[in-house]
């Protein structure tokens, strides 16, 4: 049951009143349309970077990985490689004319190994051929060519934690009343847990691999077509293995076939290495992985391993807490750091803590470097302290819910219980009414009843019942990537074409922006059109990640429309007041060639209430003519409306270009108010919260331990939603999404050679059409973002994910209760049917 799909425009609380068109039936933003490209996905006419036309002369590159995952290279042998079928040419890191490192903080990534070689998987060089197939039979080769001397390999994060081996220094927040304010608490607490969680990783597996076609231009230039969310960077890193200013690279990017936080960074050693390739031979090339070795190359989420102990009291409501985070960072740095601080900055999730104690480290292992992934590590952090507070139910017998509620932050700010650890105040906090909503909606109180007596009676078959809460922080962790700019170009007939810093990957950033700049020229839709991300139009972009693209291109594309705007209302008032200042029987040279223009109804609208100097204007009551202002100008529906004046939009377009009048603008914005200090892991580094909730209701086979999502119920909170049709189709994909990391997406490593195995479709299971519950039931929570977000909206990318912690806790009910809730069920995740076993087999 999807709700507010189709759903009228809402009034959007707080917008400029300069364009106060918000509720009229032709507005589109508030509305449910359809994504920009869908008639271009249904028909497979939407071009990705494999589907360009390759240019003439154009070679094709793989890559030769490591066999090993710990080693020294001792040598390649190139002639071998040379001498193979199509073999045009052969790269390592010693043909790189630049920089060998693609790291995005710290360079210790290099695009080709060098000296060492960190993960069986990693690029060692590159070859050149004059077919695909061609390039990766010789690539296939690397066993036979590479020597290396094998060198011990450290493979899970608990192991390198134990010898010390990690990347950078261990992090640190405290919010305690006084030093050794948490050990304390947590020893004065009526009652005390301690215990250990396990949490794995998350393969991104969209659609459309890593893929690269670089294209050397005149003068050392080169243009790369890159898969990617950060095209800025791609940028970058290009130049530097070039050796070129950032000035000579282009990069270009149409649409993604997803990307989830995988191609934020990890996409710049295939843009580098087809880059390197280009300039060397002076011709195209293109660099397209297959699944098995995008697997095996690149990295996805991180697992995490949590140590906790915590106090409490008689009602579940938490004193202190304590909790070591390691994160499993893969041997190189990439963006770890600011992954792990996201999760310490969700550990409290929707829950106020009064005394707690965080201490994260990454790990450093011989697998790959794990990036970024929807969430960016507040999944990781916030699912920590849901099982927590789900052990802490289940010792006291009380239902989880309770126990939630007596923890969450206060209702209203300033009443105490509304600091975060990191010291932000959360002001703006919905989660009790919309736990009650849900509550309500779900009918939750009586099927966990129904559940109960389901258990009692059926002793291999067990139902389990969770319900779930999210609070999520908006906004880069970085404050500097709180940056967006966008270019509106309106032509002479009318039509709009918009380009902006975000890049598409489906999730419909492009038709949101479209949106939003119709919207502020009061236009239909298709008169707007969004262009590809091109870094020689908007220049120092951010990645399209942390769910901030709609806020943040959305509203560097409403600064620049509104300029545009704002221009064209002023000329036109400017028309209207001179028609009025000439002299009876003359005409003056700037006004329109006639007293009337055409109005919405063919008819013609007066061009001003009186010849006299002292006119009103019709419909702005007690306003003069001459004192009209631009802001008395409404954009609507095609027209620009005055009062009893009005002129298509198309026409006074036209008529300004004749007068000159600029009709293009850029725009900018950058999130006001974000502070954050990293050293202490404190400050003010999100601009609003996302909350929501979800309940999930499972049945687990106990003897296969197998088990069935029946049932979900999820309440989202988006704000005033720009297009609820996309926002409940991230609802609804994000807690699948999450559903498969918790359930079913297991990464496994050979313990001794520390090969991924589950590297392809047929071995790394993501949920399919068949795991979606047959009863999804979907809403949006009707509130207004209480900051000044783009149109009230709130960001839905990231924060939705969290929804299936319902499904994981569900599990754990089930499990539970198949040993008469006598025990927490040891359930680590994902919970993958032998993990489910083993647990059940652990409570009975």
């Amino acid at each position: 049951m999807n709700q507010l799909v189709d759903a009228p425009p809402q009034a959007l609380a707080g917008e400029p009143a300069a364009n106060p068109v918000e509720r009229a039936p032709w507005a589109v933003v508030g509305r449910g349309l359809a994504h920009e490209s869908a008639h271009l996905h249904v028909a497979g006419a939407a071009a990705y970077i494999d589907d360009l036309p390759e240019l003439a002369g154009t070679l094709h590159c793989a890559l030769g990985l490591s066999p090993v995952a710990h080693g020294t290279l001792r040598g390649i042998d190139l002639d071998a490689l040379r001498a193979l079928p199509g073999v045009v040419d052969v790269l390592t890191a010693q043909d790189i004319p630049g920089t060998n490192d693609c790291g995005p903080i710290v360079h210790d990534d290099p695009v080709l190994a060098d000296g060492t070689v960190h993960y069986l998987g990693q690029p060692v060089f590159a070859v050149i051929a004059t077919t695909r197939e061609l390039a990766r039979r010789a690539a296939a080769r690397a066993r036979e060519v590479l020597r290396i001397e094998a060198l011990p390999a450290v493979l899970t994060p608990r192991e390198a934690h134990e010898r010390g081996q990690h990347l950078g220094a261990p992090m640190v927040l405290a919010r305690e009343s006084a030093p050794g304010g948490t050990r304390r608490a947590i020893e004065a607490a009526p009652h005390r847990r301690r215990g250990r969680f396990v949490l794995g990783g998350q393969e991104q597996f969209y659609l459309e691999g890593q893929i690269c076609a670089a294209v050397p231009l005149e003068d050392g230039a080169m243009r790369v077509h890159s898969s990617t969310q950060h095209p800025s960077e791609m940028q970058h890193v290009v130049a530097h293995a070039l050796g070129v200013a950032v000035h000579k690279v282009l990069v270009e990017c149409r649409r993604m076939g997803g990307g989830f936080g995988g191609k934020e960074s990890q996409s710049a050693l295939f843009c580098a290495v087809a880059a390197v390739a280009a300039r060397r031979l002076a011709r195209p090339v293109k660099l397209r992985v297959d699944r098995d070795d995008d697997f095996m190359i690149t990295g996805r989420r991180h697992g995490f391993e949590f140590d906790y102990e915590v106090g409490h009291d008689e009602a579940g409501r938490i004193l202190g807490a304590e909790v070591l985070m390691i994160c499993n960072a893969g041997f190189s740095t990439d963006l770890s750091p600011a992954v792990l601080t996201r999760a310490i900055c969700h550990f409290d999730n929707a829950y106020w803590l009064p005394e707690v104690s965080i201490r994260g480290v990454l790990a450093r292992t011989n697998t790959q470097s794990n990036t970024a992934f929807r969430g960016f590590g507040g999944p990781q952090g916030a699912l920590a302290i849901e099982v927590i507070v789900d052990e802490i139910a289940r010792a006291l017998g009380r239902d989880p819910l309770e126990v939630r509620r007596v923890n969450y932050y206060a209702e209203k700010p300033g009443a105490g219980r509304d600091v975060t650890p990191y010291r932000q105040p959360v002001t703006d906090t919905v989660i009790h009414a919309l736990t009650d909503e849900l509550e309500r909606t779900s009918d939750y109180r009586a099927r966990r009843a129904a559940a109960a007596a389901f258990n009692a009676t059926s002793p291999v078959l067990k139902k389990g019942l969770a319900l779930t809460p999210v609070k999520f922080g908006i906004s880069f962790n970085v404050s500097h990537f709180n940056q967006a700019g966008a270019l509106v170009h309106v032509y002479t007939d009318g039509s709009v074409l918009v380009n902006h810093g975000g890049t598409e990957m489906g999730q419909g950033l492009n038709t949101k922006v479209a949106q939003v700049v119709a919207h502020e020229l009061g236009l239909p839709l298709q008169r707007v059109r969004c262009t590809a991300t091109d870094t020689s139009k908007v220049a120092n972009t951010s990645a399209t990640a942390a769910s901030t693209g709609s806020d943040l291109n959305g509203k560097a594309a409403q600064a620049a429309a509104r300029t545009v705007r704002e221009r064209l209302a002023a000329f036109w008032v400017g028309r209207l007041q001179a028609a009025t200042e000439t002299p009876a029987g003359t005409k003056d040279a700037g006004a329109s060639s006639s007293g009337t223009i055409a109005g919405p109804g063919g008819g013609a609208a007066s061009a001003s209430a009186d010849r006299g100097a002292s006119a009103s204007a019709p419909g702005v009551p007690g306003i003069a003519v001459e004192a009209l202002q631009p802001e008395h100008v409404v954009f609507a529906d095609g027209w620009l409306r005055c009062g009893a004046h009005a002129v298509r939009f198309d026409e006074i377009v036209a008529q300004a270009y004749l007068a000159r009048v600029q009709l293009w603008s850029d725009g900018f914005y950058a999130t006001p108010g974000l502070h954050w200090d990293r050293a202490t892991l404190t400050g003010h580094p999100f601009y609003y919260f996302a909350y929501g909730a979800a309940v999930s209701e499972v049945l687990v086979d106990t003897l296969t331990g197998e088990t069935r999502l029946l049932r979900a119920d999820l309440l989202h909170d988006v704000g005033r939603s720009l297009n609820p049709a996309l926002d409940i189709g991230q609802v609804e994909g994000a807690y699948v999404q999450g559903l498969g990391w918790l359930t079913s997406e297991e990464l496994v490593w050979h313990p001794k050679t520390g090969a991924l195995l589950t590297h392809a479709p047929s071995t790394y299971k993501i949920p399919t059409a068949n795991d979606v519950p047959a009863d999804l039931r979907t809403a949006l929570f009707d509130t207004a973002c209480t900051v000044d977000s783009i149109h009230r909206s709130k960001a839905v990318g990231e924060p939705p994910l969290l929804l299936a912690f319902s499904a994981f806790l569900a599990i754990r009910d089930a499990v539970s209760a198949a040993g008469g809730h006598r025990m927490d069920p040891p359930l680590s995740a994902p919970a993958t049917p032998e993990a489910v076993l083993r647990a059940v087999n652990a409570v009975m």
